[in-house]
């Protein structure tokens, strides 16, 4: 396992939920985490409360000047260096398949599948010289059929697939990627969409945990520890690791 200190992580997506949670586990272990996010006042408020190893970076990971910009940053940050890409920006959209938009597609597969992928060809050159990792996000909806979330389910599907083609495509250059899809965890991906309110959300989330094999449903900390592990690992990739709490076993207790 790779000496977490002092390495360079870049996490977007970072102003709230998984991303917040990532960037914070990752500087107690001693990281210098960029968080990226559209959203100034919170990504600057979670920076400042992590501390000197935390860098707010404000910009959208759809616009190719700000993905550049936030390589850019993150490797200023780490003192000439990238260790690893957490590319956990993301956004919901969902109905039924009889009344979904193209537009509204199109807009989730650039924000959901290409801004990722673009940033990481932007990411390579520097994680080619650290034996760097990338780190996709994932979701159980690959796993568990959740009427009207076709669209979601869609783009998490190519990132899963994605996770191996990639990890072949790099490996020659000593770039690891791998994928972590979580089960049910708290964020605010259906409250940005406009399909909850937070309360509403948690409620829904919460009636899921019967569900799940350990009677649970996950937290950010539970996430962010496999991120780190996976940054971590030196002869893993290709991996899409699961921490679901057993939800994609299909337990039919719930």
């Amino acid at each position: 396992m790779l000496d977490p200190q002092g390495r360079s992580v870049l996490v977007t997506g970072a102003a709230s939920g998984l991303g917040a949670a990532t960037a914070e586990h990752l500087v107690g272990l001693g990281m210098r985490v960029t968080l990226a996010g559209r959203r100034p006042a919170r990504v600057a408020e979670i920076a400042d409360r992590l501390g000197p190893d935390a860098l707010a970076c404000v910009g959208d990971v759809t616009v190719d000047e700000d993905r550049r910009r936030m390589i850019d940053a993150a490797v200023e940050h780490g003192g000439g260096r990238l260790d690893g890409l957490v590319s956990n920006a993301g956004n919901m959209y969902r109905g039924p398949i009889t009344d979904l938009g193209e537009t509204e597609l199109v807009d989730l597969f650039k924000v959901n599948v290409i801004a990722g992928m673009l940033l990481t060809g932007l990411a390579v050159p520097h994680l080619e010289s650290t034996d760097g990792c990338v780190i996709f996000m994932g979701s159980v909806h690959t796993q568990r059929a959740f009427p009207g979330a076709s669209p979601y389910a869609a783009t998490k599907g190519a990132l899963e697939t994605l996770t191996g083609v990639l990890a072949a495509e790099l490996g020659p250059k000593g770039i690891r990627v791998s994928c972590v899809r979580p089960g049910a965890v708290p964020s605010e991906i259906n409250v940005r969409a406009g399909l909850a309110t937070e309360a509403e959300n948690l409620e829904r989330l919460e009636g899921l945990a019967p569900a799940h094999a350990l009677g649970r449903i996950g937290t950010g900390a539970d996430i962010a520890e496999a991120i780190a592990h996976l940054l971590a690992a030196e002869w893993v990739t290709g991996s899409v690791f699961t921490v679901d709490g057993g939800l994609g076993l299909g337990v039919t207790n719930a």
